[in-house]
């Protein structure tokens, strides 16, 4: 197995539907290739952002064959394949590994609330069975579960464990597993306006929602960053702030969806979503087209916004 060092950002991929509900092709491919022209590093499909939650076992091997297709191998393609179930996780690894995923992004399980011992052998029985790399998903405030760095340590010595992606919002914990980890684990924030924070600290990059909406700003954030040049990253930070925290007014992804329907996309990403989730109230609506027109983003239904 070919070592794979991510880093920059990643584009937590948004899953375009049809009105009929089913999977919208055309839409995706596009959007996948506006990713990778606008310099982003990987991408991440079937994720929270991409709806997985609600999408058949054949959908998101049809969503992740479609990325690594369109990919063609110029970036990296992480597919989301966690579950609150281990066995079901490890097929899932398995169907994106034969889809021709480079790895396998991992959410921490869910609902199940696992012991420390039990989330340590989950990802390793992933990493052991699913033929994939791994990168775990740390993300508390979904799953009600926090991965500390006590149980990170005893995952990092595993091979095919080779990234985090941290969500935990808690800067103590983050700064410690910055730290403590290996040179061979990268760490990449889970949250868009944490990036410039957890980079300064050592972080490789981002899985990013903003980089479906605005893939060249938060390619050059990364790219400032992992330069050294500060000051350049933190006028990009600063410049982009306000639409990351725009995109979680409503549960992610409704405000990013929401945002790439009111954009001059061809063809467009439609406002369709699967229940639970529905539509975004019209002032998210109002507001995420303001920030898109104040970052130059080209809009196509300004009026519906209003």
């Amino acid at each position: 197995m070919k070592e794979l060092r991510l880093g920059g950002v990643l584009t937590a991929l948004v899953t375009p539907f049809r009105e009929d509900g089913g999977l919208d092709e055309a839409a995706y491919r596009s959007l996948v290739e506006r990713q990778i022209a606008g310099g982003v590093s990987g991408l991440v499909p079937c994720g929270t952002t991409g709806e997985s939650a609600t999408m058949t076992e054949q959908e998101r091997a049809r969503v992740i064959s479609l990325t690594v297709e369109v990919a063609a191998g110029r970036v990296p393609v992480i597919a989301g394949t966690g579950s609150n179930d281990t066995a079901r996780t490890v097929r899932e690894t398995r169907r994106a590994q034969e889809a021709g995923a480079d790895a396998a992004l991992v959410v921490t399980p869910y609902y199940n609330k696992p012991t420390p011992t039990g989330l340590e052998k989950h990802y390793r029985t992933v990493a052991d069975e699913g033929s994939l790399p791994v990168v775990v998903y740390n993300v508390p405030g979904r799953t009600g579960t926090n991965i500390t760095p006590d149980v990170l340590a005893r995952l990092w010595d595993h091979p095919r464990i080779i990234a985090l992606k941290e969500a935990a919002a808690n800067l103590e914990q983050a700064q410690t597993i910055l730290r403590d980890r290996p040179s061979r684990f990268a760490v990449l924030s889970g949250d868009d306006s944490w990036t410039l924070a957890l980079m300064a600290l050592g972080a490789e990059g981002v899985v990013s929602v903003a980089s479906n909406e605005i893939p060249e700003i938060m390619a050059r954030l990364c790219e400032a960053a992992l330069s050294g040049d500060w000051q350049r990253a933190r006028s990009i930070h600063f410049r982009a702030l306000e639409l990351m925290r725009a995109n979680f007014l409503e549960s992610n992804p409704i405000p990013v969806k929401a945002a790439l329907a009111l954009m001059d996309l061809h063809p467009p990403v439609r406002e369709i979503y699967r229940l639970p989730l529905c539509p975004a109230r019209r002032e998210t609506r109002q507001r995420v087209a303001e920030l898109l027109a104040g970052l130059g983003v080209p809009l196509r239904a300004l009026e519906e916004a209003r």
